[in-house]
Order: C-alpha cells, then structure tokens, then sequence
C-alpha cells in the first residue's frame, strides 16, 4: 500500500547527493513527498533522482555549491521554489563538510573558514532565505543535522560548525516558540557509512556500520508527530 502521509508537503533536502542526505530524501518521497534535491555534486543528485523517480512523486533537482554560494544565489533558489512549486513545508540540513582533521596548533585557517562557512553559515543564509515562504504554510519544519563530536579533540571547524548549529537551534526553538507553527528539531544520526564517515575513520571497516537508510527514522518521525 503507498503511504501518501506527506502527500502535500514539498521537502528541500541538502546533501541529496548521497549519504545521510540522499537516505532521508528518498525515504520522504516514499512518504508521499515532493523533494528538492540540492548538492553540489550532479551526478549524486541525477543518482538520487533515479531511485526516487518514476517510483514516487517526481523530484527537482538543484545543483549548488554551499562553499560559493551568497546571499543572492539564496533569494534566486527561493524565488525558483516559489516560481515551480508555491511553497515549502520542510527543510532538512544533512549537507556537510569534514574539513581538516588536526591538533588546534596545526589547523589550516583558511580550510577552518572554509569549514564553518559550510557546516554553519551556509545553514544559516539558506534558513533564513526560506523562511518566509515556510511560514506562509500552516505547519513547517526545520531539521539540523548534528554530530557527538561537536566538542572532541582534533576536530576543528566542523566540531565548531556542530557545536553552532545546536546553538542555533536552540535559538530558532525560543524565537518561534510563540509564533507555534514552525518546529526546530536538531538530530544526530549516529555513525553510518558514508563518504564523511570513512573520510573521518579511515582505519574502521565501514561495513561494520549501518547503512544511510538506517538513519532516517528520527527525521521522519519529527516531521509526523507534527
């Protein structure tokens, strides 16, 4: 039996391209879903519409590239969704960047900013171009997506860019708690195999970790419990 649960939402997915990102997106659309895949990486992104297309609800894909894009490259995604679908219920941050790796004294400051701005102001700028048109609906969601090793040793700006977005959530959950119809939820998928998890544990076998499909339960739930 098809589930059509989400059968009016329109979810825009960062990180559609593969791991974490493309498992969520497609475990959406088999909730009903109309998806908006955005990554950089086209071929992951075509790859992530396959699976999801003709066997559910047809996705659009938007290619872009969070380290470069700006405010404007923003307001014109936006301003697309507006033009192709009226609205956007759903926001979901699975997009990431490992960066460097390193003792502090060792960091690379350009590979730092380029981190943060990937892992927590790129998050930022997007949210905050959406935004309006999310609360236009009567129910929207934002999910962020966190990492236990927000305050580890050795991991840099990405530990610092996850340890803002739960600063940042926080934040969003007190300033819209009033308003009652936009929910902020953060989650950590726990370590699954992907290209960032065998980036980060290079030594580990990944087959002894789930799969990215094992990860989307918490993602869907928030969104249904609401």
């Amino acid at each position: 039996m098809t589930d059509t649960t989400l059968s009016d939402h329109v979810v825009l997915v960062t990180g559609a391209a593969n791991g974490i990102g493309a498992a969520v997106a497609k475990a959406y659309a088999a909730s009903g879903a109309t998806l908006i895949l955005l990554d950089k990486d086209v071929s992951g992104l075509e790859a992530t519409y396959d699976a999801i297309y003709p066997a559910y609800a047809k996705p659009a894909i938007y290619p872009l590239d969070l380290k470069g894009a700006g405010v404007n490259d923003y307001a014109e995604m936006i301003a697309t969704i507006t033009s192709h679908f009226g609205r956007l219920d759903t926001l979901i941050h699975c997009a990431a960047t490992l960066g460097q790796l390193a003792p502090f004294e060792h960091q690379d400051p350009q590979a730092w900013a380029e981190t943060l701005h990937i892992n927590l102001t790129a998050p930022f700028l997007l949210t905050q171009a959406c935004l309006p048109l999310m609360k236009k609906q009567t129910q929207a969601t934002i999910l962020f997506t966190t990492d236990e090793h927000k305050d580890k040793a050795y991991w840099s700006g990405y530990g610092i860019g996850k340890a803002g977005i739960e600063a940042l959530v926080k934040q969003l959950q007190d300033e819209f708690e009033a308003q009652g119809h936009i929910q902020v939820h953060c989650i950590d998928p726990g370590q699954v195999q992907s290209q960032l998890f065998s980036q980060a544990f290079p030594a580990l076998n990944p087959n002894d970790f789930p799969l990215p499909d094992a990860a989307t339960s918490p993602y869907l739930a928030k969104l249904k419990a609401n």
